[in-house]
């Protein structure tokens, strides 16, 4: 969730720099900030007794996360080499940066975690996705196109069978909160919600950032490769939604899942198109052939992958087209898109102290929400005009400089 790309950069009017791949990759970091901080705020589902979809949860739950994913994988790919891929004692250091920088988050996200909030925090997870990705940094694009479309079909059948056992278990390893550091004493249990049974599964989710390096590993700034994400993106996600809807719509799967145990709450129509938040997936293949937001299955993540890979095209056609006028108006995205962990920690600890707790007089969730993306807009435009990092950029920044440092060889 911090930016980590460099890019040689052009003055522009309207302020900050210009480079189509920095300045395009932090406005879509930016619009996956704005957007899940939508998910935190307002509402998913209508009211009852219908529940159905709001627009903020058939557009934005679950995929504002898994472009976070993909975005990281983007970002680890351009700062180890671009297109060739560091080697040897290059590689090396930038691996004990990245774990460094990974260090900084887990603890960000473990002291989050301590907050009464109703909000599924991301950060710890995050962190033990950077480190389960070092071992595929030093590996060129022919090799990560075939790890990543192994671990996208592999991982969520693996899940599917090891998430049963995980649950069997008495108490069940699974948290139910968010991590936080008196996690820390029952590190099985920790281990076990963080891969497989709680809301960000990290075995899954490392096909997000496998895809990413994926994507980094591109010719970014090539205009055919920018038009090639987009189109490929889309034509990408259609297929899968389309797909898990005749799975479950056509095929008789949504109605083979509603007669299991333990399908409560939301109707599973809703559910299935929002998220599936809350069902511990089991029982039933079915849930193998579901598209939806948060399921984990193959048809989800590259769905949401490909969603990502065209929001990632779309905004480096955009940064192309303002370095070519030389006018900077993306900055209202990458200006926050590149202070996501300061910007997004700061989000979860103001919502913490509305949890529970009625709204202001006058207050709207609606009005909480453009309150706080323009707070977050103002705030990051205005650190990139004062070229400066934003606070938590600056620690994650400063410990991956000290954990990729390798002192000069003596003699």
């Amino acid at each position: 969730m911090t930016s980590q790309e460099t890019a040689p950069p052009r003055k522009a009017r309207g302020g900050g720099t210009i480079s189509s791949r920095l300045t395009g990759v932090d406005a879509a970091r930016g619009a996956a900030l704005l957007g899940m901080m939508s998910t935190h705020l307002l509402p998913t589902f209508g009211p009852s007794p219908s529940w159905e979809p709001t627009f903020v949860g058939l557009v934005f739950s679950g995929r504002s996360a898994a472009l976070f994913a993909v975005l990281a994988g983007i970002g680890l790919a351009l700062s180890t080499g671009k297109q060739e891929p560091r080697h040897g004692s290059d590689l090396a250091a930038a691996r004990g940066g990245v774990a460094m920088r990974a260090l900084v988050i887990a603890v960000v996200g473990l002291t989050l975690g301590g907050l009464d909030v109703n909000v599924a925090i991301i950060l710890v997870h995050y962190a033990v996705l950077f480190l389960c990705i070092l071992p595929f940094l030093g590996l060129r694009l022919r090799a990560l196109c075939f790890w990543a479309l192994g671990w996208v079909l592999a991982s969520p059948v693996l899940a599917y069978l090891i998430r049963p056992l995980l649950l069997d278990t008495t108490p069940p390893l699974q948290l139910g909160h968010n991590p936080n550091a008196e996690d820390l004493g029952t590190p099985g249990r920790l281990l076990a919600d963080l891969f497989f049974t709680g809301y960000y599964p990290v075995f899954q989710w490392i096909s997000y950032l496998l895809i990413g390096l994926v994507i980094g590993r591109l010719a970014l700034t090539r205009t055919t490769v920018q038009v090639l994400l987009l189109t490929g993106g889309i034509i990408a996600a259609a297929v899968t939604k389309a797909a898990g809807f005749l799975a479950m719509e056509a095929w008789g799967g949504r109605a083979a899942l509603e007669t299991l145990p333990g399908i409560r709450g939301y109707p599973l129509e809703s559910m299935l198109q929002v998220n599936l938040t809350g069902l511990e997936q089991t029982g039933s293949w079915w849930w193998l052939a579901t598209a939806s937001p948060h399921a984990g299955t193959t048809l989800d993540l590259l769905h949401s992958s490909g969603t990502a890979a065209a929001v990632v095209g779309f905004f480096l056609l955009l940064g192309k087209a303002a370095e070519r006028i030389k006018v900077n108006f993306l900055i209202v995205l990458s200006g926050p898109g590149a202070m996501t962990l300061s910007l997004y920690s700061a989000h979860v600890w103001v919502v913490s102290g509305f949890t529970n707790q009625p709204l202001p007089a006058g207050w709207t969730e609606e009005g909480m929400y453009w309150t706080q993306a323009l707070c977050a807009v103002v705030i990051g435009v205005c650190f990139t005009l004062l070229r400066r990092r934003g606070p938590l950029e600056w620690v994650a920044h400063a410990a991956s400089r000290l954990g990729s440092y390798r002192p000069a060889a003596v003699g």
